[in-house]
């Protein structure tokens, strides 16, 4: 797939993340290079263990890679410092992972409008942000609910929400339905999808299912250390 600079906002070169095991390195992956066009929607497949999440994390500012290097528009995201990659975070990316962190003791509201306080907007901007945001994932009359009461579909919902308040340009989401049955699973995914188009994103999603994967512009499998696109349509069933 040919880009030209412009239709670039991420690119990847010869990234590579070794652990120490023991006396030994174990090489997750390495000399992964790829390029995301803006408004794609990109899953990311592979078995659990592959380094799908690792990747996420490198790409996102969480974790640094042994070798390589991440654009992001005209910024190299491997060289920042531990200040400004919390700012590129808060300011560009929106997370949803298999597990909300939706923090227990706040009401859906208030977990919604967190990376605006986070910013330092004003209490009146981030609860009409929030609100806001709360109907566009269907649950405005669940706003002053706590997350224990909440069904996991719910809990998803308002961390989606969360991701999407600050307009980043990317959203990065990690087995965003894997905690989920598969009707729940069903409608969290067409929502990703629809405020994908909607808003504009670009979105990468690392994902165990297919039938979601069939449904993204492109498809990376990570296996054995490597990268490798694949077409939707060659996916098993």
């Amino acid at each position: 797939m040919h880009l030209t600079a412009s239709e670039v906002i991420l690119r990847i070169e010869g990234l590579k993340k070794v652990f120490r095991s023991g006396e030994s390195d174990l090489v997750l992956f390495e000399n992964l290079s790829f390029q995301v066009a803006k408004g794609e929607m990109l899953a990311i497949v592979g078995e659990s263990g592959a380094g799908k999440s690792t990747l996420l994390h490198i790409l996102g500012a969480l974790d640094s890679a042994s070798a390589g290097d991440v654009y992001c528009a005209h910024l190299r995201v491997s060289s920042l410092t531990e200040n400004d990659a919390a700012e590129f975070r808060n300011q560009q990316l929106g997370f949803v992972w298999q597990f909300h962190y939706l923090l227990p003791e706040f009401t859906a509201l208030e977990n919604v409008a967190m990376p605006l306080l986070l910013r330092g907007a004003s209490r009146q901007t981030t609860q009409v942000e929030a609100s806001r945001w709360l109907r566009e994932v269907g649950l405005e009359q669940r706003a002053h609910h706590r997350s224990g009461e909440l069904s996991g579909g719910e809990q998803q919902r308002v961390a989606l929400a969360r991701a999407l308040i600050t307009r980043p340009k990317l959203l990065l989401a990690d087995e965003p339905t894997g905690d989920l049955d598969g009707r729940t699973a069903d409608s969290v995914f067409e929502l990703i999808s629809r405020l994908h188009r909607d808003y504009g994103l670009t979105s990468l999603i690392a994902t165990h299912n297919f039938a979601f994967a069939r449904r993204c512009h492109r498809v990376l499998r990570l296996q054995q250390g490597r990268i490798e696109e694949i077409a939707p349509e060659t996916l098993p069933v």
